[in-house]
């Protein structure tokens, strides 16, 4: 008998093992981007993700909220990013809100996979301080976002509250978007384009929003139909207040779009081939972002406490969590090869340089070898280019480290 139940024990101790291993293939787990080489960022900050851990229900995501790439600076923003040390928690199955949803409030409503903050469209401020006619952030603070599309809060905690541009290749049109964050209900945020139909059917297409800017005259009601009182109206349309300045000015309609009141769907994605709901970033075609940019004014689903409100982003990682580690890429360091990714191309403003490796220098030459940007002393394996300011044509980039080199061409246009 004895004998016996240590191998009932020992199966069962096996079978959770395996159990775990095996859901480790939980885009929740998987999806976030590690710094695994002490990269470093803004004003010499770590960068990105610093450690996934996870238990069969959670999963836990320690991070900085500075991001590998360059950032800054920010016109008339007197706010510096910092080190948040967050750590939040995803829940590894989310599940849609019955009764009444739970509003996006102010502050992180979300983190990306490389460990930055996401707010929602609003900017904090509303008209008289009502907090009836609330600024939309893109046409209020915008001119404060970097090429990125981010800035740093009074807290310096950076952030988007739209389309993290710089984060992932939005000019791809031909290709399903990536996971590119979470939300603090736990489900994924993809980037703009997907399957046309929700099936993962229909081919690429650009996930367009189901929101509308009102075809009003004044700001005397709201898109709910609900009379305003004269002390709650908003201000008299005009250039100064042009419609789009206040979240209020817009109105969701079913159907008009793809997505449904929260900005996500029911789909089937590369990553979830039996179908999930997700939320996405939606954009135009010259990819301007478009309202309400990430997720609506509401979670769809359940959102756990620990991540939302004052002092939040700072959970307790449990003693039975699981420390994730990624996996090899294969790569040979000692190669001659350096894999880096580099989008979007063709540019119009900037290029976006990811590598795996440490990068040391950064140099972009013309058709006849002329050198025309140069990069020097990167600390990171992320970098940005400025080329508004070149002709439209061909370009060569080269990126090397202490021992590797990578050559591509990039097209300015």
């Amino acid at each position: 008998m004895k004998k016996n139940s240590l191998t009932i024990i020992f199966a069962v101790l096996l079978f959770a093992c395996l159990q775990i291993t095996a859901q480790v293939t939980d885009p929740a787990v998987t999806s976030w981007i590690i710094n695994v080489n002490n990269a470093t960022g803004y004003n010499g900050l770590t960068a990105n993700v610093q450690q996934v851990n996870y238990t069969a229900t959670d999963v836990y995501v320690s991070c900085t909220c500075i991001p590998g790439y360059d950032i800054g600076p920010w016109v008339g923003n007197p706010n510096t990013p910092v080190n948040e040390n967050f750590c939040f928690k995803i829940t590894r199955a989310p599940q849609p809100k019955t009764g009444t949803k739970t509003a996006t409030g102010g502050g992180h409503i979300g983190v990306w996979t490389n460990g930055v903050s996401i707010f929602n469209a609003k900017d904090a401020m509303s008209y008289n301080n009502g907090g009836i006619w609330n600024q939309d952030a893109l046409p209020n603070e915008g001119a404060s976002f970097d090429n990125c599309l981010g800035h740093p809060a009074p807290n310096g905690e950076y952030h988007h509250h739209v389309n993290p541009t710089c984060l992932y290749d939005d000019q791809a049109t031909t290709v399903h978007s990536p996971i590119i964050g979470f939300a603090f209900d736990g489900f994924p945020i993809y980037g703009a384009y997907a399957f046309a139909d929700t099936n993962g059917t229909g081919g690429i297409t650009r996930i367009k929003t189901s929101y509308r800017i009102r075809t009003i005259t004044d700001r005397t009601t709201l898109a709910d139909g609900t009379v305003l009182q004269a002390n709650q109206y908003g201000p008299a349309i005009s250039l100064q207040y042009a419609l789009g300045k206040y979240i209020e000015d817009y109105e969701y309609v079913q159907g008009l779009g793809h997505l449904d009141q929260y900005n996500g769907r029911v789909c089937v994605t590369p990553e979830y081939p039996l179908g999930t709901y997700a939320y996405f970033v939606t954009i135009d075609s010259n990819q301007v972002p478009v309202y309400p940019y990430t997720i609506g004014a509401s979670y769809n689903g359940v959102v756990a406490a620990g991540n939302t409100g004052m002092q939040s982003g700072h959970n307790t990682i449990p003693g039975n969590a699981a420390l994730y580690t990624a996996p090899t890429t294969g790569i040979n360091e000692t190669t001659d090869e350096l894999a880096v990714n580099v989008f979007p191309n063709p540019a119009k403003n900037k290029i976006s340089i990811q590598a795996q490796q440490q990068l040391t220098d950064v140099a972009l030459t013309d058709i006849t070898g002329r050198e025309v940007v140069r990069i020097n002393n990167i600390s990171s394996s992320n970098s940005t280019i400025d080329v508004s300011g070149l002709s439209a044509g061909t370009y060569l980039l080269r990126a090397k480290n202490n021992r590797n080199n990578f050559v591509t061409k990039v097209v300015v246009e």
